[in-house]
């Protein structure tokens, strides 16, 4: 446990470093909650006060990190930026941001103009699955995108059934289409914005149905592109 506390602590600090203050804090308290257990179980009094101390110096840069994401957040100045390169993996929605979907959620707004294809439609299935999962309050999505001029129908209807299965959680879907749309963003009543450069769809094609990743995205190699992800005060549906 003190080996996977370091890896996650470690992580932290590069994220801190970078910037990512919102990244850095989750994993500043999975890394304390691992590195806390693992003290209970130390039995040597020398170590056991050198990894209390250790935990105290992340719990105050923890405590001092929510301190900046909030002043930050005030003044309308927070923003975190990602690079992802092409051919890498671990970037699936959740650890992209996941950690901005809670309780405190009621709305999400996707605009992307390439919810057309079916693996495209099923991305933002993906997206709804980890929403619902989520937050426990969420009681509408908002999809703009465009139409497909070479498939509408099958489009509509994916859309439709995806409609559909919300409401059997209680989640209302509405669907608008644009015909000049081009920025991507998903936008969230809680004052988060995460803009893609590529939108929901910035994954390669699996090599088979039947190879790592065709399921978890975790696993899939992404095509490069940026993340950009900012907090605004005034928000409106």
């Amino acid at each position: 446990m003190e080996t996977a506390a370091i890896k996650i602590l470690t992580r932290a600090v590069d994220m801190d470093k970078k910037e990512q203050y919102t990244l850095a804090l989750v994993l500043y308290q999975e890394g304390l909650q691992v590195l806390l257990n693992t003290i209970k179980e130390v039995t040597d009094a020398k170590k056991k006060d050198h990894l209390r101390l250790k935990a105290k110096g992340y719990l105050d840069r923890a405590e001092k990190l929510k301190e900046i994401i909030e002043e930050k957040k005030a003044l309308g100045q927070y923003r975190e930026q990602t690079k992802i390169e092409a051919g890498a993996t671990g970037h699936d929605y959740d650890s992209l941001f996941g950690r901005f979907l809670d309780n405190n959620v009621v709305w999400i707004h996707v605009e992307d103009p390439y919810i057309r294809a079916y693996h495209q439609c099923l991305n933002l299935v993906r997206l709804c699955e980890l929403a619902v999962r989520k937050c426990s309050s969420l009681s509408k999505i908002i999809l703009t995108t465009t139409q497909d001029p070479e498939d509408s129908k099958n489009q509509i209807t994916r859309l439709q059934e995806l409609k559909l299965s919300l409401q059997q959680s209680n989640i209302k879907m509405d669907v608008n289409f644009s015909e000049t749309l081009h920025d991507r963003q998903i936008t969230l009543n809680n004052g988060w914005v995460i803009k893609i450069g590529r939108g929901l769809d910035y994954f390669k094609a699996p090599d088979s149905k039947f190879s790592l990743g065709a399921c978890d995205l975790a696993l899939r190699a992404t095509l490069e592109t940026t993340v950009d992800i900012f907090h605004k005060n005034d928000i409106k549906n």
